[in-house]
């Protein structure tokens, strides 16, 4: 029966649609419109940088606080926080020897953690969608702030390597003039061409004030940036309370450094440089001096030496003793790859321990009659020591863990006169390559500082012939780095340790010959000065003046000439020439450093926080962050 209603309901509605529909009728009026809605609310994201001590992260981190926007004045209120994340950083907090702790409660160490924390934070700001958004992505943008959040953190102890490289005196116009002059060499205008480090992907700027100087020294610099913390100028690996040359103030101002840290940490470390190895700059890795100049122990007052302190060599030759024996509990091996000039501050003043290639009568300086370099294989018996470009080209990488190198009296030639060395020795490029295939045997890692040194003499001789090649064959150590090191595993930061005042002015044509007179925009002839006189692209405001030695690939020959401040008839001078020196304004004994902030230029792993301008201490921190030395020398001590 119920089949057959639904089959009479189905022919009815057939009988229906076979029907024609009538005409439509007019339509009818508009009602009135009904009432608006209620506006949705806005959901709102806040990140907040947390300092050092905070009682959320004590060892800084990220406070990420979402919600609603309930009474849509843009700010979000506490009371319109509903959810609280937050991404806090590992850190010191597990420290417990007095050196590391030293620093850890310096201010300049909290600034320099507050720094990082505070680029941090840009990072994730820049990564992190807006911190504004509709309701409709109210769970995207917190997951995504966290996530990144997170992301950061995770790279800290990401570089397994890192390699700091230090243009000593490096400031921004040597960068400029070194990237022309290179660029010019290759047949370029020069202006467009880049040394090896200005593509690194991130750079910033450093303030290279000492804590008592305006215008700064490296020994205070170098401190900063191994040990984060800002020193006084002329005095090595110690705090602003040391008193410069008295060595009874040193104690209790020690301060751990970068390479500290690593060698603490289990990894292989090494240094360089081309001036002598017991220079501010590499000395500030290692050692701890109430005075710069206290290379060896006669360049030190009695009260010193009887005080207890060490000369410079010695500490370095003693490194690994002097470490163990100030943080008890640790096992270290010692600095694995020395390379540098400086041998007489190794050697007893006796002419019967000078190497082949001396030039002084009598090589050595010390009084002590020790002769450190036999000291130093005593202790290393698998070390190799060599002083010459012979037995640098000996060492086997692949079964050489040690190696000391120290190739010339004092400081190594200028790359331009490189060739004129007596006993030949290697380039800035082939240590840091020897150095890096020796280092990388080691699995933990390694830390690595090359120092370009004579960069800062050849300003200070007034040569900027001499201050841009070396330049240039830094470009070229850095680029071998590069291209020997994984980006992925391997931090490398290239940056100066301060300026000179060194100019590049007047108004020359694109692609004028940096080295020489400046010629203007459509013309053929040199530019004067209201003196009538041609004039330099590049000069220094003091200095030892005009010189012009021709062919002298040696800066400092120049130092043997009278001091010649002011201006000079420049018509017949060519002034692109290898001993030319540039005019000063104000006559000095040596031309001096300058004030001004220096590039830091990043790659790898950490490489991000370097951006905007910093204290030049946040160098270490970003060091610290990237390798997370602090808390692998931490556990290798709780070990």
């Amino acid at each position: 029966m119920k089949n057959l209603n639904l089959s009479l309901v189905a022919l009815a509605v057939m009988g229906l649609s076979a029907c024609s529909d009538g005409d439509d009728g007019s339509n009818g009026a508009d009602g009135s419109n009904g009432s608006n809605g209620s506006n949705g609310s806005t959901s709102l994201i806040v990140q907040t940088a947390l300092a050092i001590g905070d009682a959320n992260c004590p060892n800084s981190g990220v406070q990420i606080d979402s919600g609603i926007d309930t009474d849509s004045d843009g700010e979000l209120q506490s009371t319109e926080v509903t959810a609280t994340e937050y991404i806090c950083a590992p850190g010191n907090s597990t420290v417990s020897t007095s050196d590391i702790l030293t620093s850890v409660n310096n201010d300049w160490f909290v600034a320099g953690q507050q720094e990082i924390t505070a680029a941090r934070q840009n990072w994730l700001a820049a990564t992190t969608p807006s911190m504004a958004t509709t309701s409709s992505a109210k769970t995207s943008v917190p997951s995504v702030a966290a996530t990144n959040a997170s992301a950061l953190n995770e790279l800290r102890g990401s570089a397994k390597n890192v390699i700091l490289f230090v243009g000593d005196g490096m400031g921004i116009s040597t960068v400029t003039a070194a990237r022309i002059l290179e660029g010019q060499m290759q047949g370029k205008n020069g202006e467009e061409h880049n040394l090896s480090f200005d593509t690194f992907p991130f750079a910033g700027l450093a303030k290279t004030y000492n804590v008592d100087a305006q215008t700064p020294d490296s020994a205070g610099t170098m401190t900063a940036m191994m040990s984060g913390v800002k020193s006084d100028a002329g005095v090595l690996g110690v705090d602003e309370h040391v008193e410069r040359g008295d060595c009874s103030t040193v104690a209790g101002t020690e301060l751990i450094t970068a390479l500290e840290l690593a060698e603490i940490a289990g990894k292989s470390t090494g240094v360089i440089s081309t001036a002598r190895i017991t220079h501010a700059t590499p000395a500030a890795t290692y050692a701890k001096s109430a005075d710069r100049n206290w290379e060896d122990i006669s360049d030190m007052p009695e009260d010193a030496v009887s005080g207890g302190c060490k000369d410079i060599a010695d500490q370095l030759v003693n490194f690994e003793a002097n470490l163990e024996a100030r943080i008890s509990g640790i096992d270290v091996d010692g600095i694995d790859v020395v390379m540098g000039g400086g041998r007489r501050h190794f050697l007893p003043k006796d002419a019967a321990y000078n190497s082949a290639d001396a030039v002084s009568s009598i090589e050595g300086d010390r009084t002590d009659g020790r002769d450190l370099t036999a000291e130093w294989q005593a202790t290393y018996a698998d070390g190799v020591y060599v002083m010459d470009q012979a037995g640098f080209d000996a060492i086997d990488a692949a079964s050489t863990t040690r190696v000391m190198g120290l190739f010339n009296e004092s400081h190594m030639q200028y790359e331009a006169d490189r060739t004129n060395d007596v006993a030949g020795e290697p380039s800035v490029a082939e240590m840091t390559a020897k150095a890096i295939d020796i280092l990388d045997n080691n699995d933990e890692g390694f830390f690595l500082t090359v120092e370009s040194g004579r960069i800062d003499h050849g300003h200070h001789a007034g040569s900027a012939y001499n201050a841009l090649t070396d330049t240039i064959a830094f470009s070229d150590a850095i680029a071998k780095a590069v291209e020997m090191t994984d980006m992925s595993d391997t931090l490398i930061i290239v940056t100066a340790d301060h300026g000179h005042v060194f100019t590049i002015a007047g108004y020359p044509k694109r692609g004028n010959p940096i080295l020489g007179k400046v010629v203007g925009i459509g013309s053929e002839e040199p530019s004067t000065a209201a003196d009538g006189m041609p004039y330099t692209t590049l000069g220094y405001t003091n200095g030892r003046g005009y010189k012009n030695l021709g062919t002298e690939t040696d800066a400092d020959a120049g130092y043997g000439e009278d001091i010649t401040a002011g201006r000079f008839d420049l018509t017949d001078i060519d002034t692109a020439s290898t001993g030319f020196h540039q005019e000063s304004l104000v006559p000095t004994s040596s031309e001096t450093h300058a004030g001004e902030d220096v590039g830091i230029y990043a790659y790898g792993p950490g490489a991000m926080l370097v951006n905007g301008t910093n204290e030049q201490s946040v160098i270490y921190h970003i060091m610290d962050f990237a390798a997370d030395l602090t808390n692998k020398a931490n556990a290798a001590i709780a070990n």
